[in-house]
């Protein structure tokens, strides 16, 4: 089994400027819409019930923040070390006409720019898997993903849906991930399918 053993906040920056020095490719970016849940997804996947703060204002973060993880197979023992980037949330209560208008440039060219980058979690809420915004983030990420980085959807709330609309999902986005923070289901998949990833293994 795989697990996060352990998880701390390191920094938080307004730019790529700002942001902490980083000498392997070990960053994994989470960006989501806001009001997804993905404060509470970082939380559950590290087993800490405070590490991201949940914000009661949905897109009121504007700062990159940064947390070290250590991943553990516990079989092995191989531990691998990485740094979850908890980006802003875009896209609140509008629909936008492109990804630069609505969300921040300085984020735009952060996930362009940071090299560091290996993987990019775009979290969607399961109960709107059609929204235009959404849409044109996946579209961006296609166009600056590099061979060696990895675009990871996850679909969050799925305790949300009944049993006939979780499997329509399913069917509609075949390699995307599903997870309820509430009920804990899905943790352990993006758990160890990010351990994989990282650690460039075919899950």
């Amino acid at each position: 089994m795989i697990e996060i053993i352990d998880s701390s906040f390191v920094t938080s920056a307004p730019n790529i400027r700002l942001s902490p020095p980083n000498e392997e490719q070990n960053e994994v970016a989470f960006m989501a819409r806001s009001n997804t849940g993905k404060s509470s997804l970082l939380n559950t996947l590290t087993n800490r019930k405070s590490l991201a703060k949940v914000s009661a204002t949905p897109g009121k973060t504007r700062l990159i923040n940064y947390f070290d993880v250590v991943f553990m197979d516990r079989e092995s023992q191989e531990r691998v070390n990485a740094k979850f980037v908890d980006l802003p949330g875009f896209g609140y209560a509008k629909v936008a006409k492109s990804l630069k208008t609505d969300w921040e440039s300085n984020l735009t060219s952060y996930i362009t720019d940071r090299a560091q980058i290996k993987v990019f979690v775009h979290l969607i809420d399961s109960r709107h898997p059609d929204l235009e915004i959404d849409a044109s983030v996946h579209e961006y990420l296609e166009q600056i993903c590099t061979p060696d980085q990895t675009i990871l959807t996850v679909f969050t709330k799925i305790d949300k849906l009944n049993q006939k609309e979780l499997s329509e999902l399913k069917k509609r986005f075949p390699g995307a991930l599903m997870v309820s923070n509430s009920k804990r289901r899905g943790v352990d998949a993006i758990v160890g399918t990010l351990y994989h990833i990282l650690k460039n293994e075919d899950a």
